[in-house]
């Protein structure tokens, strides 16, 4: 291998946690994220253990949904001080393993460990002690992925969980993408996917088979992103530091929107995807922004900063439905609609902790 990337991803973080926490949890389905309320909670899915999965529960999933497939599972709110506490205690191991590590979110992180040699052997037996460490100084179980590069060892670590050990060496890297749906590609949403599909474009095999032209044609710079990981390609460094300065989510409609309910709605659902991603990142932010696009193009931004900083989706979206309420004109109609987050600190350093 020209280079030895880990990506290290702990299992059902905050789950397992909890399981670890409390032995009369093991083995049994739990759902960490907001009150469900007997089916009638508003929040989302945090995490859930590899119990709740199989009756269908994800992160991210509505708890309302959760409730409905799991009801007699065991449903906690999140700890994130304890959360933040034992990630804090996990990267110290992994910076005994290697001094180039990459936080991705609070439970995961690219490690380069070409420094320890090329040697497939030598990886595993570095990846499987550093699985050992953690197992025994925390009680908790971490998928490996190794690879030449960063989206390869990615996708390897997902494969075999839990408790995952993946090595994918420089000569399989073709192999080991080709029959991977596009779904895996890093940039791949569902319009995406879409259009790729109507280009009879399912696997990545298919897709780097195609013209670099017209991937380029039909998706400017993303087909040449597209192109490059499809074959392979990936010669971003591991990064120590890689703190966000916003976070944002938006939806352009398929149809211009005056509807006041549905950008309501739009607006509540881009606000749990922004606040989903703070929540990985064990960050707050200070500064609410909302941004508007009427039906000619016109674009407005308006932004407010509080004092005390937020995280949670309840507080976020009281933020920005009222910009919403205060700048949007009733008489046009809407094309798009974004909510961002800025000001971003560690919750950690925060006066107010609001999840969920």
């Amino acid at each position: 291998m020209s280079r030895t990337i880990f990506h290290v991803d702990m299992d059902a973080f905050y789950a397992s946690v909890e399981q670890r926490e409390h032995p009369e949890y093991r083995g049994k389905p739990v759902i960490v994220g907001a009150d469900p309320r007997n089916g009638e909670g508003r929040g989302v899915v945090a995490a859930c253990s590899y119990e709740a999965r199989k009756f269908g529960i994800h992160s991210a999933l509505p708890i309302s949904r959760a409730f409905r497939l799991c009801p007699n599972g065991t449903y906690l709110r999140p700890d994130r001080k304890k959360y933040v506490k034992v990630s804090h205690q996990i990267r110290a191991i992994f910076y005994s393993y290697s001094e180039r590590v990459e936080p991705l979110s609070i439970d995961e992180a690219f490690l380069d460990m070409s420094q320890r040699g090329n040697s497939c052997d030598t990886a595993l037996e570095i990846a499987q002690s550093l699985k050992d460490t953690i197992s025994d100084r925390h009680g908790l179980t971490a998928s490996v992925g190794i690879a030449p590069n960063k989206f390869v060892a990615k996708i390897a670590s997902d494969l075999k969980k839990p408790d995952g050990l993946v090595l994918v060496k420089s000569e399989e890297v073709q192999s080991f993408l080709d029959p991977l749906p596009i779904s895996r590609l890093w940039g791949v949403g569902p319009k995406t996917e879409a259009r790729l599909t109507e280009l009879g474009v399912h696997t990545i095999l298919q897709l780097r088979h195609l013209e670099l032209s017209l991937l380029i044609e039909r998706f400017g710079k993303l087909g040449d992103h597209l192109w490059r990981l499809s074959n392979g390609v990936d010669d971003r460094p591991v990064v120590q530091s890689r703190e966000p300065k916003s976070i944002g989510h938006e939806n352009t409609f398929s149809e211009d929107v005056l509807d006041r309910e549905i950008l309501d709605q739009t607006l509540r659902r881009l606000t749990l995807s922004v606040c989903e991603r703070l929540s990985k990142l064990s960050l707050s932010a200070r500064t609410v922004t909302l941004k508007l696009r009427y039906s000619d193009f016109t674009t407005i931004t308006r932004q407010v900063t509080i004092r005390d900083p937020i995280c949670g989706s309840d507080d976020v979206f009281d933020v920005a439905h009222r910009l919403l309420k205060k700048f949007r004109d009733p008489r046009q109609k809407i094309r798009l609609i974004g909510v961002s987050v800025s000001s971003l600190e560690s919750v950690g350093s925060s006066r107010q902790i609001t999840l969920f």
